[in-house]
């Protein structure tokens, strides 16, 4: 069994090698030579323990680095989110009530107060016809302004407040709608001392501008929303000025200080009511990994993202504080550089220990290595594609949501309106004690509430893809149905309607949803005469001379015609040569989407001595000869 040695050990030498013979040198080491070797020794080491030094706090500040911007887009992605959620469920407060303030251009006790102002008869039925327009729609406020802009009516008339007797003049939304037709403002209300957003409406009687409408919608219900949310989340206008913020603190104050010239112009319209408007202290800066978007406020550091909404010139804006980001930071990079050391102090020891295996070892290191970072690749890519496959779905559910809505909004419009048609006429033939036509009205009334049901119930057949309904329809029923339901609208465009069909013709169809059809085509065909000195939309019906067994029937108008850029797209979605705001767009692809589930076809044309002609093809229950004009 061989001795082990140590090199201090001179007897142990000794007895291995054996005596010494006779002659022969003892080696001695020179003093030099060693003194030379511990200097080269201590050097080596030395660099050793910088490199090691180096190394650590190399991967201390990559561990922090890399962790700064991990987080940093974490916290930009979940405030994208956010924002995205507050934005939508902005905008759907702000274009909710659009329409509310046109909705009294068809009123006429609003003209009849315009006329007579000191009325307190029709001043009382104004305001609580008002009222109860509010009550169903849930603004925070509707009124009626004459053409000098002092409130006339408003549905608050009988709470403190209310802006009645109000010379609201100098406002811009009146300003706007005025001069424009219509206009919106956010601002303190003079009277009532909330906040809100304002929709006004110029209200005209025959071409001549007789008022103003206007309808407040009250943000803070949304405002109150924000505070459940994680971070910070505020509105600053088009100004700079935080008007909605989930910090009270922050609200009415300027991001920067405010130029002499919109001082002035605020306290001319007084949006912001008694507001001192102090700055807050906002300073941009460049933070963490480069962002720009990192901000001071208050002494505390933000990542700050930020989106515009449409229509409003406004900037929604979220504010994360960092400070939990770099606090990960920094305890990333401290065990970044604990493992480090270990991971050295391990590599040192193997290095001294196991000279003869650090090639294999540093084989296996540059393979785990490899390994690493394909494993890593890999969990990057798996993640971006989550991230792409939730985009897409929530792209999905978005379309399908909007898609839903401008269908069931289009759907509905046309028996609501003549619901609110019928109900006002009711009103007025029970004042002149004609009973009989008050019940007609009241039957017609319930037809539309019956065709509403039989909506719903499409919908619901929809969901479950069952076969759309076929049965004996009379088309000249159908016909004087449509005709009912847009006589007001002829009437007051002095439209003429012409009918040529068989009294006995029937179509196989569903009456509720042919009659939709029919409604929208008639008021397309009224929309398009309005500037036509010649006003008459004709329906005929007569045998197809395409298809056996089958009928067209024609709605013809005396209007321009349809645009040469428009004909060849006319039945896809959201397709419309109606200004923004008076139509979705929708009208004609629904129509022509019901008679393709009946087997039959919608087509369109422009006619040789002018106008638009829309032919509907259905096939044939049963006819007769008898023709009536």
């Amino acid at each position: 069994m061989t001795a082990h040695t140590l090199p201090g050990d001179r007897s142990v030498l000794r007895g291995t090698l054996g005596p010494r013979q006779p002659g022969a040198k003892i080696i001695t080491p020179n003093p030099a030579s060693r003194g030379e070797t511990g200097v080269k020794r201590w050097f080596t080491r030395t660099l050793a323990w910088i490199a090691s030094l180096a190394i650590i706090g190399a991967a201390a500040l990559a561990a922090h680095d890399a962790a700064m911007r991990s987080g940093i887009d974490r916290v930009r992605g979940a405030a994208g989110h956010r924002l995205d959620m507050v934005g939508a469920g902005l905008e759907s407060d702000l274009a909710r009530f659009e329409y509310l303030p046109s909705l009294l251009e068809m009123t006429p006790g609003v003209f009849a107060l315009l006329d007579a102002p000191a009325n307190p008869a029709l001043r009382d039925e104004v305001n609580r016809y008002l009222q109860g327009i509010n009550a169903t729609a849930g603004a925070s406020n509707l009124y009626v302004l004459d053409s000098s802009g002092v409130a006339l009516a408003a549905s608050d008339w009988n709470e403190p407040g209310t802006p009645v007797g109000a010379d609201l003049s100098f406002r811009p939304y009146v300003k706007e709608a005025l001069a424009q037709g219509r206009g919106s403002f956010y601002g303190v209300g003079i009277t009532s001392k909330r906040a809100g957003y304002y929709l006004s409406y110029a209200l005209r009687q025959q071409g001549r501008q007789r008022g103003v409408a206007a309808v407040k919608v009250d943000l803070e219900e949304a405002e109150r929303a924000w505070k459940n949310l994680p971070g910070n989340v505020m509105l600053a206008d088009e100004r700079g000025v935080v008007i909605l913020s989930s910090r009270e603190d922050w609200k009415f104050r300027p991001l920067a200080p405010l130029a002499p010239p919109v001082l002035a112009d605020i306290a001319s319209m007084r949006p912001y009511g008694e507001a001192k408007l102090e700055p807050l202290d906002w300073r941009e800066s460049g933070g963490e990994a480069g962002d720009a978007s990192m901000v001071q406020l208050g002494g505390r550091g933000y990542l700050t993202s930020a989106r515009p909404l449409r229509r409003t010139g406004w900037r929604l804006i979220a504010l994360d504080d960092v400070a939990p980001v770099r606090v990960d930071a920094r305890n990333l990079a401290v065990t970044a550089a604990l493992g480090t050391s270990v991971l050295l102090l391990l590599l040192t020891v193997l290095w001294q220990r196991q000279r003869a295996v650090r090639s294999k070892l540093a084989n296996r290191a540059a393979l785990q290595a490899a390994h690493d970072s394909l494993e890593a690749k890999v969990v990057e890519r798996t993640a971006e594609l989550r991230a792409m496959q939730d985009e897409l779905v929530h792209a999905g559910k978005m379309a399908a949501l909007g898609q839903m809505s401008a269908g069931m909004v289009h759907e509905l419009n046309q028996p609501l309106g003549a619901l609110r048609t019928l109900s006002d006429n009711a009103c007025v033939l029970l004042d002149q004690d004609r009973l009989g036509d008050v019940r007609g009205n009241l039957q017609r009334i319930a037809h539309l509430v019956d065709r509403l049901g039989r909506l719903t119930h499409q919908l619901k057949a929809f969901a479950h893809k069952a076969s759309p309904p076929r049965e004996p329809v009379n088309l000249r029923q159908v016909v004087s149905n449509a005709q009912f339901l847009v006589s007001q609208r002829l009437r007051d465009t002095g439209v003429e309607m012409v009918v040529e069909m068989p009294a006995g013709l029937t179509v196989l169809a569903e009456d509720a949803r042919l009659e939709q059809v029919l409604v929208n085509l008639l008021a397309n065909a009224i929309d398009a005469m309005s500037v036509s000195p010649t006003r008459c939309v004709r329906v005929v019906a007569a045998a197809s001379p395409i298809a056996e067994g089958s009928c067209v029937v024609q709605v013809c108008d005396t209007g321009p015609g349809i645009r040469a850029d428009i004909l060849p797209r006319l039945f896809e979605p959201f397709t419309t040569s109606k200004p923004a705001g008076a139509g979705l767009g929708l009208g004609l692809m629904i129509s022509a989407h019901i008679l393709r589930e009946w087997g039959g076809s919608l087509r369109a044309h422009n006619m040789e001595g002018g106008g638009a002609c829309f032919e509907i093809e259905l096939a044939v229950a049963a006819t007769r000869e008898e023709v009536v004009e």
